[in-house]
């Protein structure tokens, strides 16, 4: 079976970072807040730059190796079956605790009220710390950028495609925002909702995506082991 395109592998890696219940959350909250516009464009751009600053060193750091990232190579298997066997074993065990936890809320749930009451550059400060510190975000941002270097891409086409990352890690934030300054006030009961399911059902979330990305990077793998 052939590759997937750059582009679709870029974007469905950029929304397995987007997949955080927490960092969901905690927008929600902003906008359902005092100044929510404001504080939700503050909170999307913080994320956004994040991501593309992680990328970009990434990046600039796989630039300074030499090392083959081709289909086929040793350094891509070895990257995508570590990363399938890391986001396996995370997603299996993110399942069994929700499975065990039943009716009880998660952990960073009980943190919200703290987080939500900082001052917003600290705030800033503590989402971007525990987005690239996550071990199956670190995992997808290398592999995204593995991706990037093997396609040997210009430096215009270097930057699309890392924009195409970001925009997919940050599309489940960007429809809430985009929501509110459509809809205003009328979309505040949903957003209500949404976090009340994502504070009860966000983990179960989680762990199922990591299983989907874990298998999907498998099977990359796979396919690098009959190309060798």
């Amino acid at each position: 079976m052939p590759e997937a395109p750059l582009w679709l592998d870029l974007g469905a890696f950029g929304f397995g970072i987007a997949v955080s219940p927490l960092h969901i959350t905690l927008l929600l909250l902003l906008l359902l807040g005092p100044r929510p516009i404001q504080r939700g464009m503050i909170y999307l751009v913080g994320w956004m730059l994040t991501t593309l600053v992680a990328l970009a060193a990434l990046l600039t750091l796989g630039h300074g190796l030499v090392m083959d990232m081709t289909q086929g190579s040793h350094p891509r298997i070895g990257l995508d079956l570590i990363g399938s066997g890391a986001l396996l074993s995370i997603g299996i065990r993110e399942l069994v605790k929700t499975i065990g936890e039943q009716g009880e809320p998660p952990a960073w749930s009980r943190s919200l009220d703290r987080f939500i009451a900082m001052p917003m550059p600290l705030l800033l400060a503590l989402s971007s710390v525990l987005e690239v510190i996550s071990p199956d975000d670190l995992l997808l941002f290398a592999k995204s950028a593995a991706m990037i270097l093997a396609a040997d891409l210009n430096g215009s086409e270097e930057l699309i495609g890392s924009l195409m990352f970001t925009f997919g890690s940050s599309l489940l934030l960007l429809l809430p925002v985009v929501a509110v300054l459509v809809a205003g006030e009328q979309v505040l009961p949903l957003l209500k909702t949404i976090k009340l399911l994502l504070i009860a059902q966000g983990e179960r979330l989680l762990a199922c995506i990591s299983l989907l990305l874990g298998l999907y990077l498998g099977w990359q793998g796979v396919l690098g082991f009959t190309a060798a």
